[in-house]
């Protein structure tokens, strides 16, 4: 019987008249911008957070390397006029507009929002840590500083400065830290690329800091 149906099946489908498949239609070749400063501009100002370089210069019909002049010019006219409260921030491949850091006193009075994030040394520590070695486990923070670091990992969380970035291929599926792009923008760098080379001696500093912060514990 079952090979009676599939005769049969073939045979419907040999006699079936199938329209031939039609072409996926072409994608539609986006215009070049008469004005991409103006675009970037509203691009920029209507989304809010950082857009991709590469995004940008598909949607204005430049290419990345024209749209990273474009961007470039901008930023130095926004940095020149005084009028501007305005400018634009690089982060990674990204762009973001933002206030200007000296107009901050003006936003946080009608935001009414704390003027500086708090970070305590061991905070500090456990940051420089992330993101110098990011990705990185929870464990291998604490092996480089010798003591738990829940509470300031907690806290560069709840600040935005470092985020979960998934789990490690290993027994217990560790989880995996990173920076953000609100750690670039706090400390004025484009990507971590940038940041300053770490001293040698300077994770036997953490270690040691770490080892006199447990003695303190035991002394109270």
């Amino acid at each position: 019987m079952k090979k009676d149906f599939e005769d049969s099946f073939k045979e419907n489908i040999d006699t079936m008249d199938i329209a031939p498949e039609e072409s996926a239609p072409k994608e539609e070749e986006v215009k070049r911008a008469e004005h991409p400063e103006a675009a970037i501009s509203a691009i920029l100002f209507a989304m809010g957070d950082s857009v991709e370089v590469k995004k940008l210069a598909e949607v204005i019909g430049y290419d990345e390397d024209e749209t990273r002049e474009i961007i470039g010019k901008m930023k130095a006219r926004f940095e020149r006029n005084k009028d501007f409260g305005i400018t634009i921030v690089e982060l990674d491949n990204s762009v973001q507009m933002c206030s200007k850091t000296d107009m901050y006193e003006y936003l946080i009075r009608i935001a009414k929002i704390p003027r500086n994030m708090h970070l305590s040394d061991t905070a500090l520590e456990t940051l420089s840590i992330i993101a110098y070695k990011q990705p990185v486990t929870r464990a291998e923070i604490e092996k480089i500083r010798g003591v738990s670091c829940d509470h300031p990992i907690n806290k560069l969380l709840e600040f935005g400065l470092i985020t979960e970035l998934g789990r490690l291929n290993a027994p217990g599926r560790p989880l995996l830290f990173g920076t953000t792009e609100q750690f670039l923008r706090s400390f004025g760098v484009k990507s971590i690329d940038d940041l300053p080379d770490i001293a040698p001696d300077r994770l036997e500093e953490f270690k040691k800091e770490a080892a006199e912060e447990i003695q303190l514990k035991l002394d109270i």
